[in-house]
């Protein structure tokens, strides 16, 4: 049987893959790709042989969706910030089979769910950014699930990350789950940006002060709270793609029932105005 090994929350600021090439910013995500590359490591001694990326760059407006292709390769370039991330090249073995159950299981629970092999459909840099080196690491399978999720509910969200859950354990992966995705989003002003050293600093401190509660709360596995909070926490700081990357894998790790004590593995960091980190979760 199947089972995830490894759960976690990731960050994918472009940031990382500069923090790599010469100018003002090479090295200064050093901490955000070491945490990348930890937990690599430890899904890989866990036996993990798929990824599973719930992306918060990929915006739906219909349905769920899940990129389940064969396999991945190409030259990817940000419509959003060409200037930071532009011909990075990627390859990767897909698990098709793995989304294709995905989406079955969904549709079974009511969320309409479609999964695809497309050679023109794209993987997007909050799978390609944790990919790019995590795959140092680890020799992983990928399966992008779109959560940059317009007009859905956290309620149909969290079915979706049970649906994660029992499609893994009928199946023989072992299973590596990230929701990719920052805490508070709220991007500085274009206005603002430069006058502000935008880069390393947060937009408001209203949301680091809530960002850092919440990482006490999973730190300590209060999560009956924190999923009690989670609706206002996602609007009023402005969550990445109202972080139904976050409820997605809690959704796969139980909810509220979910007993694990979260792991701080890149100490929380402000980039252009959000909050970021890197937190493992244990599976229980």
């Amino acid at each position: 049987m199947g089972e995830i090994v490894l759960a976690a929350k990731v960050t994918h600021v472009p940031t990382m893959l500069m923090s790599e090439q010469p100018g003002r910013i090479f090295g200064t995500r050093q901490p955000a790709i070491d945490g990348h590359l930890e937990i690599a490591r430890r899904a890989k001694a866990l036996g993990a042989d798929t990824a599973v990326i719930f992306d918060t760059h990929w915006l739906i407006n219909a349905g769920y969706h899940i990129n389940a292709n064969h396999r991945f390769e190409g030259l990817f370039t940000s419509n959003e910030f060409p200037q930071f991330i532009q011909d990075l090249a990627y390859s990767f073995e897909g698990n098709a089979a793995f989304g294709d159950r995905i989406a079955q299981v969904a549709r079974e629970k009511g969320v309409y769910t479609l999964s695809h092999q497309i050679d023109s459909l794209e993987l997007e840099y909050g799978t390609l950014v944790p990919m790019h080196f995590m795959s140092r690491e680890a020799d992983l399978k990928v399966v992008s699930v779109a959560a940059y999720c317009t007009v859905h509910s956290f309620e149909t969200s969290r079915k979706l990350g049970e649906a994660v859950r029992e499609a893994v354990e009928a199946s023989d992966d072992k299973v590596l789950l990230l929701a990719s995705g920052s805490l508070s989003h709220k991007i500085w002003a274009n206005d603002d940006y430069e006058a502000n050293n935008g880069t390393f600093t947060i937009s408001s401190e209203f949301n680091r002060q809530v960002d850092l509660h919440v990482l006490d709360l999973w730190q300590r596995g209060d999560w009956s709270t924190f999923v009690k909070m989670l609706p206002d926490y996602a609007d009023f700081c402005c969550g990445e793609g109202s972080m139904h990357d976050t409820v997605m894998l809690l959704g796969a790790l139980g909810w509220d029932r979910y007993q694990g004590k979260g792991e701080v593995v890149t100490d929380y960091f402000p980039s252009s105005g959000t909050g970021q980190t890197n937190v493992v979760f244990p599976v229980i």
